[in-house]
């Protein structure tokens, strides 16, 4: 009897790790990578970011995830900045072609002054929401985004509109 119940139990343990792995297995066939880079150069100016981000393919129309973003500026003589964070993201394909996302994004901004012009270092978070849309060929969706919750004062972008070139593999 002791012999039949762990020959179940291990026949049970089997069949749940069987399925469990299984449902791994399927789980990771719908994750996808992607995400930006950018690289920024003008008179004494010089800006990087990179931006991994991994979504969720829950069917043909509908993704979920997240995304890091880490940027570097450099005015040079004026100001360095390093900005941190990440976001969440939604993705919707209204047709194959068409995609429509919203992104909220929480970053850290810390800039330091090289030269005294009356402003003192900074430190914060900048909140973004983005609705955007976007044209979608294969694996790049090329778009605009607006943010709804822009601030022109501490905002990193200038302008609540935000063009995007966006990939996923």
């Amino acid at each position: 009897m002791l012999f039949r119940k762990q020959i179940l139990c291990a026949f049970l343990l089997f069949c749940f790790f069987g399925q469990a792995q299984k449902d791994q297995n399927e789980f990771w066939k719908n994750v996808r990578y992607g995400g930006g880079i950018g690289l920024n150069f003008g008179n004494g100016f010089f800006g990087a970011t990179i931006a991994p981000s991994a979504i969720y393919q829950f069917d043909e129309q509908f993704a979920l995830g997240v995304g890091l973003n880490a940027t570097f500026n450099n005015q040079k003589d004026v100001y360095k900045t390093t900005v941190l964070g990440g976001s969440l993201i939604g993705l919707y394909n209204v047709i194959p072609e068409i995609q429509l996302s919203g992104e909220f994004e929480q970053l850290n901004v810390s800039r330091r002054y090289d030269i005294n012009i009356n402003a003192t270092d900074d430190n914060y978070w900048s909140p973004a929401l983005f609705l955007g849309a976007g044209y979608r060929s294969g694996n790049i969706i090329v778009g605009v985004r607006y943010n709804v919750l822009h601030d022109s004062d501490k905002s990193i972008y200038i302008d609540p509109w935000v063009p995007f070139i966006r990939f996923f593999f």
